[in-house]
């Protein structure tokens, strides 16, 4: 895919951060229509107010949507296949983060399910709601899964977070898998892990060696340029690998000992906050 110029792109999480940074790079290359979504109403509001009397032909429209309702979601997914026809790329951006406590100190419904919901199930039941009419329209297609490399490895003070990407990174790349196997080839799939963003959401999170804090119109950018190029992971910085590879060559007791002591990943959220 050379660019989305003409196709239709729909963004989870749309009103700010990435997702909003995925709405302009859309605009910009000249999308036909551009679909954000989004649970905060005022917010999205905000976003398409600022963005659509720009110079650009792309036609805007917003959802103020719960991701974890699922008849909701299929409802509105409905709606949109009627009315725009096939998404030619998705974007599952929408998340949230829980931090700075130990799993048993973290409350079930506000933390753990809540996380579970709309990290995990929530982009499962979005691409299940849009994955057919994109295999079957048969033009290049797209779905973009951003996970984290908290997927990857695992850390203390936020165990549910890291289940959540490890999840969608699992899912991700079998749905890929199975696309291939079928031989859906014009159906991408890129799965996207970067270190912590600085959006908001992990404000309080510490950098390590090799692990910076991204801006987010980096890691938009490397997501869009894998995304077109149809990459399986686009993975960020490029140093969360050395953890997979030290995975298959040293013992656990001597990675959690670089980790902790040497690097000292596992204490970037003791001061964590997150968005207040």
């Amino acid at each position: 895919m050379k660019s989305v110029a003409g196709k239709t792109v729909l963004v989870t999480g749309a009103a700010m951060g990435m997702g909003r940074l995925f709405v302009e790079r859309a605009i910009a290359e000249r999308a036909r229509r551009v679909i954000l979504w989004d649970v905060d109403e005022a917010a999205l509001a905000a976003t398409v107010a600022e963005l659509e009397p720009g110079d650009h032909e792309t036609r805007l429209t917003a959802y103020a949507i719960d991701v974890t309702d699922r008849p909701t979601v299929e409802a509105t997914a409905t709606e949109i296949l009627g009315d725009a026809g096939p998404v030619d790329v998705l974007v599952n951006n929408a998340g949230i983060v829980r931090g700075n406590r130990y799993f048993w100190e973290s409350d079930p419904a506000r933390d753990t399910e809540a996380t579970i919901a709309v990290n995990t199930l929530a982009p499962m039941h979005i691409a299940r709601a849009f994955l057919p009419a994109m295999i079957e329209h048969s033009s290049e297609a797209r779905l973009v899964n951003i996970a984290s490399a908290a997927g990857l490895t695992p850390n203390p003070r936020m165990a549910t977070y890291a289940a959540s990407k490890w999840a969608v990174i699992g899912w991700s790349d079998s749905v890929r898998l199975e696309l291939k196997q079928a031989g859906f080839d014009h159906v991408k799939v890129t799965t996207v892990c970067p270190y912590y963003v600085n959006t908001g959401m992990f404000d309080g999170a510490k950098s390590a060696p090799l692990l910076p804090i991204l801006e987010p119109a980096e890691v938009v950018d490397e997501s869009w340029k894998g995304m077109l190029d149809g990459e399986a992971f686009v993975v960020l910085p490029r140093t969360v690998m050395l953890n997979e590879a030290l995975k298959g060559l040293l013992p656990v007791s001597v990675r959690d000992f670089i980790a902790d002591r040497v690097i000292g990943v596992y204490h970037t959220m003791d001061d964590f906050t997150g968005r207040r």
